[in-house]
């Protein structure tokens, strides 16, 4: 059995991230491949990135939050990443969270759910150019909302049915690249 983590992409008071991973959440509870989780960038509580050495040379972490942080990437065999647009591009906190690590992530699959004025596009785009870096096989699908028509007052996630379909192809994509890239986080 696969495990998939839907990592948060926000960590303001608030945020509407969480909003957006339940609603994926909701999607793929019953699938039969994959056992999905929420993981919470929040929770982990990471302090601005300042370890001694790069996440390749150091695999021990000074901070009790990049461990945990750590632990529970490399567990995930692939992820959903809920991304809101800042900018044009992703979170301070979403980069940080990210560039704690290197290896825990090397060899995955990992889908891209954006949101913003536009759709979160650009964020979407600048993650997989991060992802790819960390040898992350980013899927096609891509949800994207917008926080005009999918959001009541840019507070409350109300996504239009339409959008279904595009998670329902997320996640079997993320599901079959996580199952076909086994072999070589097994072989590593």
């Amino acid at each position: 059995m696969l495990s998939i983590g839907i990592i948060t992409g926000s960590t303001r008071a608030n945020r509407v991230s969480p909003q957006v991973a339940q609603h994926i959440l909701r999607h793929a509870e019953d699938r039969a491949g994959a056992r999905y989780e929420i993981v919470d960038i929040a929770a982990y509580d990471l302090p601005l990135y300042d370890e001694p050495l790069p996440a390749l040379f150091s695999p021990n972490y000074q901070t009790p939050q990049a461990k945990a942080w750590s632990e529970t990437i490399h567990r995930l065999d692939g992820f959903v990443f809920i991304t809101p647009e800042y900018n044009r591009g992703v979170t301070a906190a979403q980069k940080n969270a990210i560039d704690y690590l290197y290896n825990e992530f090397v060899n995955k699959a990992a889908g891209i759910v954006s949101y913003g004025s536009a759709g979160g596009g650009s964020a979407g785009r600048a993650l997989r150019e991060i992802l790819v870096t960390l040898q992350v096989a980013t899927v096609q699908s891509q949800p994207s909302f917008n926080l005009f028509t999918d959001f009541k007052d840019m507070q409350e996630f109300t996504p239009a049915p339409a959008h279904d379909q595009a998670i329902v192809r997320l996640l079997e994509q993320v599901e079959a690249w996580s199952l076909a890239l086994k072999p070589l986080r097994a072989a590593a």
